[in-house]
């Protein structure tokens, strides 16, 4: 009798640091997996029916604070811990992981107008309108004693925004000028100012740290290098932009949020055009903040919503709304990439997950396979339409969805008129403008 074997070289299919781990042979020919196709695409079907059933991106409701929350800071060496200044002066510090305010602080008499962590997170500082800078320690006092400030700077004007520099012991603030102050001295060691009344905004650059750039009323973002003696270059916008945000990844990138519904992505080197116009929302967005990935970035708006949009996207990939949550005025995004912070008219700072779906605990490394394997099945399906359908719907309040659709049809009307302009105007007298360049007024330099 004659026996036929399968005979194969071990070396060919294990490995050899680990000789335990076997390596599984697979066969690409499509015809033996006639079925293939489908199957993944009703997986991928399955997969993202699945992950809007499961989106439930609201954590967590931090109350504690008797007025409106006009701004918040992340701790610059903490994940766990978050600083907020409400409108009747008062800052509180939060731990994130507990959900409970550590400390309160009665800081400023009036709005506290902007907080900023110090680069290795051992004070921070606050500034208000009654025209004061104060810098605090991270630590609470004693027992039985008073909170006092470390160091306060009493100025000529009240001030809109502030901002530490990322490695070195120097802060920027707004108001009606650019001022750059050392900590050691009670005075500004530089001011800058453009012809403009006042400025709402201040931003270091988190990966070239000698840059500036901030949002002025004269509807203008001003660049700045703190190196030279003048400001570099502004680009004024046909609307007023209320905060930026830069990309910490790429050092030549900031998103602005404008009181015209949009946010914009320059490229600083190229300021006559924007990189990208992201439009979703329905009224002004009044803040902005990047993921520290710099793939994406969260906008609060006037509009009582928080969207989350990719960098280089038009559009909205999330929307994030509640019955009781009003206008957002401020939005962080934590430092390990995983929520997203937003304070709001109605005194409550609100913990959002940044991947709505994403399941929080223990996972497993099946259920992180699984997780992969299906995220992987939405990418390759992401344009069939079916798929489509259901990855972008998302519920909306029923004003929003009004408003929404008002504005699409003024938006429907205004090119619709601009071509029959064009159609019944001399060749080349009304020359075709893009959507990107319709927003910029002028760059100066």
């Amino acid at each position: 009798m004659k026996v036929k074997v399968l005979c194969r070289n071990p070396d060919e299919y294990v490995r050899e640091t680990t000789r335990d781990i076997q390596r599984v042979p697979r066969n690409y020919d499509p015809h033996l997996h006639p079925f293939e196709v489908p199957r993944e695409y009703t997986r991928a079907l399955n997969a993202t029916k699945l992950d809007r059933i499961f989106a439930k991106p609201f954590v967590a409701s931090m109350d504690g604070h008797r007025d409106g929350i006009n701004c918040i800071a992340k701790h610059a060496k903490s994940l766990s811990t978050v600083i907020s200044g409400a409108c009747d002066g008062e800052v509180k510090l939060w731990n994130l992981s507990k959900r409970e305010c550590l400390r309160s602080i009665p800081a400023h008499e009036g709005f506290v107008r902007g907080i900023c962590s110090r680069f290795c997170g051992t004070s921070f500082f606050t500034v208000g309108d009654d025209k004061t800078i104060k810098q605090w320690n991270m630590e609470p006092p004693g027992y039985g004693v008073r909170e006092e400030p470390l160091n306060t700077i009493l100025g000529k004007a009240v001030y809109t925004g502030i901002d530490h520099h990322q490695s070195e012991a120097t802060f920027a603030t707004c108001g009606q000028t650019v001022d750059i102050w050392d900590e050691q001295r009670t005075s500004p060691i530089r001011s800058f100012s453009w012809g403009v009344d006042s400025f709402s905004c201040v931003r270091y650059n988190p990966v070239e740290t000698e840059l500036l750039a901030s949002c002025a009323s004269d509807r203008s973002i001003v660049l700045y290098d703190i190196r030279e003696s003048a400001p570099l270059k502004k680009v004024i916008l046909k609307l007023k932009s209320n905060t930026l945000c830069w990309n910490p990844m790429e050092a030549y990138y900031f998103t602005c949020s404008n009181e015209d519904y949009n946010l914009y992505t320059f490229d600083m080197r190229h300021l006559d055009k924007p990189l990208t116009v992201h439009m979703d929302h329905v009224s002004a967005v009044l803040d902005v903040d990047y993921s520290p990935t710099g793939k994406e970035f969260v906008s609060a708006s006037f509009d009582k919503t928080v969207r989350i949009f990719p960098k280089d996207k038009g559009h909205s990939r999330e929307v994030y709304h509640t019955k009781r949550m009003q206008h957002v005025i401020c939005v962080r995004w934590s430092a390990d990439n995983k929520y997203i912070l937003s304070g709001s008219d109605e005194m409550n700072i609100r913990i959002w997950k940044a991947n709505a779906s994403e399941k929080l605990g223990v996972v497993t490394s099946r259920e992180r396979a699984a997780m992969h394997y299906n995220q992987k099945l939405k990418e390759k399906f992401q344009h069939h339409p079916q798929v489509k359908r259901i990855a972008r719907h998302r519920h909306l309040p029923r004003d929003i969805f009004k408003q929404k659709r008002e504005l699409k049809e003024m938006k429907e009307a205004r090119r619709r008129k601009e071509q029959n302009v064009r159609k019944h105007s001399k060749p080349d007298t009304v020359p075709l403008v893009t959507e990107k360049e319709k927003h910029v007024v002028t760059v100066v330099e």
